[in-house]
C-alpha cells in the first residue's frame, strides 16, 4: 500500500509541474500578430497620418479654373463636347483613398493645353515611422530628382515664393542666359536654349514657401518633333501625409515664340492654392 501511495504522489507532483510550465507560457505569451505585446519592450507605434481619404481629382478644378487653364473649352459650340472636356479623364487606380488622378487635354486655335492633377495619400507600413514622415521622405526624393537650380543671392531675395536652395545643390542659378526656367542648358553644341534670355531669375524652377508644408515649382521648356516649343510647369506640394502634383503644359499650334512662363506659373500656382485650401478646409 505504501508503494502504491508513493507512486501516485509522484505522478500528481509531475502533473502539477507540467501544468505549471504550460500555464506560465500561455499567460506571458501572445499571438504572433497581437498588437498588445509587452509594453515594457515594444517601441511606441507612430501616429497615423492626418488624412484618411482623398478629394476626387476630376472634381478638383471648377469650370472657371478650367476655362483659364484650358481656353480651348470655350471655343467649342458643342455642349456635349464641352461637358466631356470639363469632366476630364480619371487615371487608373485601385484605391481612390490612396491615389487619385485626372487628365484634361484640350486643343484651341492657338495651342494645345494639358492639365494633370494627382493626389497621393502616403501610408507607412513601418510602425516606427509615421505616415507624415514617410510622406516627407517621398517628397524630398521628388524635389531632389527635379534638380532645381540653386538661386543666386539676388534672385533668392527678389523671387516670389523662393525660400531656400534645392537639396540637389545644382549650381545652375546664373541669369546670363546659360539656363532656362527648368535648368536646361541648351543643345549639344553648347548654344543656350531659345528661352534662356526670356526667363527672369524669379521665374526659374524654385522652392515655394507659401504653399502647403513644403512645395516646389519646376518650369521646363522643350521642343518636340515640331518647331513649336512646349512649356511644362509642375507644382508639387505636401500637406501632412498627402502629396499633390499639378502638371500644366502648353504647346502652340504654330509659333516661333514660347508659351509665357509667368502666365502659366500663375495659373498653376492658383490651382495649387485652391487644392491646398480644399485639403485644409
Amino acid at each position: 500500500m505504501q508503494r502504491k501511495a508513493y507512486v501516485s504522489g509522484a505522478a500528481v507532483l509531475l502533473a502539477a509541474v507540467l501544468a505549471g510550465c504550460t500555464g506560465g507560457g500561455s499567460v506571458g505569451g501572445s499571438a504572433p500578430d497581437s498588437k498588445g505585446g509587452d509594453t515594457g519592450t515594444t517601441a511606441p507605434v507612430a501616429q497615423p497620418g492626418k488624412y484618411r481619404t482623398l478629394p476626387e481629382a476630376c472634381g478638383a478644378a471648377d469650370h472657371d479654373t478650367l476655362d483659364t487653364l484650358l481656353p480651348g473649352i470655350q471655343e467649342s459650340n458643342d455642349e456635349a463636347q464641352q461637358e466631356k472636356e470639363y469632366a476630364g479623364e480619371a487615371t487608373l487606380t485601385y484605391d481612390t483613398d490612396r491615389r487619385d488622378g485626372c487628365d484634361w487635354k484640350v486643343a484651341s486655335s492657338a495651342a494645345t493645353d494639358h492639365l494633370f492633377v494627382d493626389f497621393e495619400r502616403v501610408v507607412s507600413y513601418d510602425n516606427t515611422v509615421s505616415d507624415e514622415s514617410k510622406a516627407e521622405q517621398l517628397y524630398a526624393a521628388r524635389q531632389t530628382s527635379a534638380d532645381l537650380p540653386q538661386p543666386s543671392a539676388s534672385a533668392s531675395a527678389s523671387a516670389s515664393g523662393a525660400a531656400s536652395p534645392s537639396p540637389s545643390g545644382s549650381a545652375s542659378g546664373t541669369t546670363d542666359g546659360s539656363a532656362d526656367a527648368g535648368g536646361d542648358n541648351g543643345d549639344a553644341s553648347g548654344a543656350p536654349s531659345a528661352s534662356a534670355s526670356q526667363t527672369p531669375a524669379d521665374l526659374r524652377s524654385r522652392v515655394l514657401d507659401d504653399l502647403g508644408d513644403e512645395a516646389f515649382l519646376d518650369d521646363k521648356l522643350s521642343t518636340g518633333s515640331s518647331t513649336a516649343q512646349q512649356r511644362t510647369v509642375t507644382v508639387v506640394f505636401r500637406t501632412s501625409n498627402v502629396i499633390v502634383t499639378i502638371e500644366y503644359s502648353e504647346q502652340p499650334t504654330a509659333s516661333a515664340s514660347a508659351p509665357d512662363s509667368k502666365e502659366m506659373q500663375d495659373r498653376a500656382r492658383k490651382l495649387a492654392q485652391k487644392l491646398d485650401s480644399r485639403l485644409n478646409g
